[in-house]
């Protein structure tokens, strides 16, 4: 009988550390997340780079939405395995925001990149940023032409483009399973131009899209 009060003891005690241990690791998961939305808050007003808090590698440096699946999340800068934990992340391998060639955001396919498991053919993705040269807002809308399943090793989507192209990529499956032997990439073509917050964005474009 003792030893069963003490199996039972022990049982609780170590369910009790897991609980507690997930609950702290979501509410730190929640509380960067405010972080990162203020700093963020703070680039848009007032220029420059804002760390989410003070010992930081990282800080924001857009905003990402694909309204059909309401999605929103803002991207950290240099997408280290650290940066990731706590946003979707630009890889400095491809073009930086504004600039000609391939953006490539990449985020974890569990919590920030989850969202793209709905993603499909001709949704809307909005990227805005700051624009360091000029100040102020900018904004350009994308149209996906483009989901690809790839092994890690294949890495030809994030190849530089001669043309303007958003790509997203993430592991998969998108399943609990802890393997991910692949990774899940979506291609978008702009639509139109970068444009100012506030001035009216052109409308969607099918045809240009697809060239």
């Amino acid at each position: 009988m003792r030893t069963l009060r003490l199996l039972v003891a022990f049982v609780l005690t170590t369910g009790g550390c897991l609980t507690g241990r997930a609950a702290y690791l979501h509410a730190k998961a929640e509380l960067a997340s405010v972080l990162v939305r203020r700093a963020w808050d703070r680039t848009v007003q007032q220029g420059g780079a804002h760390a989410p808090w003070p010992w930081a590698d990282t800080h924001p440096v857009a905003r990402l939405r694909i309204s059909r699946l309401s999605y929103e999340e803002i991207v950290l800068d240099n997408a280290t395995p650290r940066t990731l934990a706590f946003g979707p992340a630009r890889l400095l391998s491809g073009a930086d925001f504004g600039e000609p060639g391939n953006l490539e955001l990449a985020g974890h396919r569990d919590s920030w990149f989850r969202s793209l498991e709905g993603i499909a053919f001709g949704d809307r993705i909005e990227v805005e940023w700051v624009d360091q040269r000029h100040g102020g807002i900018r904004r350009r809308a994308y149209q996906v032409n483009g989901i690809d399943v790839v092994r890690p090793e294949d890495v030809h989507l994030l190849a530089p483009t001669a043309d303007d192209t958003l790509t997203l990529i993430t592991c998969y499956p998108f399943s609990r399973s802890p393997r991910s032997p692949y990774r899940f990439v979506v291609r978008a073509k702009p639509v139109g131009p970068a444009t100012r917050a506030g001035e009216a964005a052109r409308p969607l474009n099918p045809t240009a899209a697809r060239s």
